[in-house]
């Protein structure tokens, strides 16, 4: 089984716009720009594991950058505070865990 960043991003952004339903339509274009992101560092992330380029640790620390600049850029959103950013990206990533964490064949997610 192989990651595809298309699905991921599309369970990504689902998951997203779930949990910031009332700020969406200010966060939209954000939004489905981050859920690619997100999506495409997972892949990667997959790809490296499985060519054996990554290890668990540098997986965790790929993703926290991805995250944090997820975080950064929902957060400059006017009246999108800390925990709401951080409830959407942990949705997002809650969406599309299962099928990552088999992937790579460790938890990261």
């Amino acid at each position: 089984m192989s990651l595809d960043a298309v699905k991921l991003g599309k369970d990504i952004l689902a998951a997203l716009s779930g949990s910031l339903t009332e700020k969406w339509p200010d966060v939209k274009d954000y939004g489905e720009a981050e859920a690619k992101k997100l999506a495409q560092t997972l892949v990667m992330i997959a790809t490296l594991k499985a060519t054996g380029k990554i290890n668990k640790e540098q997986a965790e620390l790929h993703l926290e950058m991805q995250k944090n600049a997820t975080r950064m850029v929902l957060m400059t959103i006017e009246g999108l505070g800390v925990l709401s950013a951080e409830a959407a990206i942990n949705s997002a990533l809650s969406a599309v865990k299962d099928n990552v964490n088999t992937e790579i064949g460790f938890t990261l997610l």
